[in-house]
């Protein structure tokens, strides 16, 4: 797969992670990470369609890399899948080091599985026929 800051594509999402964000080893603590993962994926599914959609599913998240204060994490996404009620996003996520902006890092990436929903909470077609 090819770097995303390589592509020229804009993030889905891009934060600067702070002190309350750190674990007591000092990186940022990876249910953050997480929840900027679904949140990205989120923007990403909201594109195709203007549903309500929930998370099912997020697939194989390995770190690569720590996160550090103050490190701009980038999350980059795409559309994998549109099935007939959910939709499969890719999402990278990269770290560009605070300590030197030159040097980015690939952390993680993640498969997230969002499904749209009605009012009632019961599965509908991502997009209208």
């Amino acid at each position: 797969m090819p770097n995303p800051a390589e592509t020229n594509r804009d993030p889905a999402i891009r934060v600067v992670l702070l002190p309350r964000d750190t674990n007591p080893q000092g990186t940022i603590f990876g249910g953050i990470i997480l929840s900027y993962i679904d949140q990205a994926g989120a923007v990403e599914a909201h594109k195709l369609a203007n549903r309500k959609f929930v998370t099912v599913a997020m697939r194989e998240v390995v770190f690569h890399q720590p996160v550090f204060v103050g490190d701009v994490v980038s999350f980059y996404t795409r559309t994998t899948k549109v099935g007939r009620t959910s939709v499969t996003v890719q999402v990278e996520v990269e770290a560009m080091r605070a300590s030197d902006p030159t040097k980015v890092v690939n952390v993680t990436s993640a498969e997230v599985v969002y499904v749209a929903i009605d009012d009632g909470g019961h599965p509908m077609p991502v997009q209208d026929k």
